[in-house]
């Protein structure tokens, strides 16, 4: 709502104190929100929820792709974990992404935290220190991760700390978290590459925590409830994306490629895709759920 200058002038005492009061309903909305959904600040490990032994249960095969959901993969697969917001949009961009074949799996869960195995409630609260990640898997041979790299980083205003959208707290944390030392190359460059980019546009640092998912234990990412997974290709599930795409394009591979990987991982997608189906604002929500058709 936004009242009209008459009624500022009424029943706000003047524009300068409904704007006052506009912004400190804003502040106490996002104190309640720090409050509700986890808080700024990382918990302690001292302080961290115990957890326990027990995996989450989920569904053999995935939803909509009608592959594995857990290991064992394909021969030849890869995998990474990413997080920029809250993870129903986020796997759904990526379980979309062409060409066929290409993303393999994808699954929603938590990762760099404290707490093994939590349930989505205690990863809400805070006190586990995990962010909602995704995990993708794909074929390398079909799909480059420099791809799914640049999907990753349009899909969300990575300069947000510890929040994204509406969505607040740590548990809501931009993240990258890769396996071997060519992953990291190329997330630690592409960070690079789209913080020159976002800074060109006005936006600030990016706040993405970039980590190897093996710092965190031999089983680093804990699966989400089932009902989580590919949820919002579910019936009755509620249309749901609180991350925030600023338009910003990831600049071309060439010119912020690591020494010597250029050709392994040229992208497959080509900008003719980036200028049809470039992630905006709600996208996931408006797309149908199946992959992106793309030759």
């Amino acid at each position: 709502y936004v009242a009209p200058r008459g009624h500022r002038e009424k029943f706000f005492g003047g524009t300068r104190r409904y704007r006052d009061l506009c912004m400190l309903g804003k502040t106490l909305g996002l104190v309640r929100s720090l409050v509700l959904m986890g808080g700024a600040q990382m918990i302690p490990k001292d302080q961290a929820l115990a957890g326990r032994a027990t995996r989450m249960p989920v569904a053999s095969t995935h939803f909509v792709l009608k592959n594995p959901m857990k290991e064992p993969f394909p021969a030849g697969c890869k995998k990474i974990v990413l997080a920029n917001g809250c993870f129903w949009g986020s796997e759904k961009g990526m379980w979309r992404l062409p060409p066929a074949g290409g993303i393999v799996s994808t699954a929603v869960g938590y990762i760099a935290g404290f707490t093994p195995n939590p349930t989505y409630d205690e990863v809400c609260s805070g006190r586990t220190g995990h962010t909602e990640a995704v995990q993708v898997v794909y074929d390398p041979s079909k799909i480059s991760l420099v791809d799914i790299l640049r999907w990753f980083w349009q899909s969300h205003d990575p300069t947000q700390l510890n929040r994204q959208g509406n969505d607040q707290g740590t548990q809501y944390r931009s993240g990258a978290y890769y396996f071997d030392e060519e992953q990291k190359a190329l997330v630690e460059a592409s960070k690079a590459a789209y913080e020159k980019a976002m800074g060109a546009k006005g936006y600030g640092k990016i706040m993405t925590q970039i980590a190897s998912a093996n710092d965190y234990g031999a089983e680093p990412f804990f699966y989400a409830e089932d009902y989580h997974q590919q949820y919002l290709a579910k019936p009755g599930a509620r249309p749901y994306c609180s991350a925030e795409p600023r338009g910003v394009m990831l600049p071309p591979f060439e010119e912020w490629s690591p020494p010597g990987m250029q050709d392994k991982h040229a992208p497959k997608l080509g900008e003719d895709f980036w200028a049809e189906h470039a992630p905006v604002t709600h996208c996931v929500i408006r797309s149908p759920n199946e992959p992106i058709k793309w030759a």
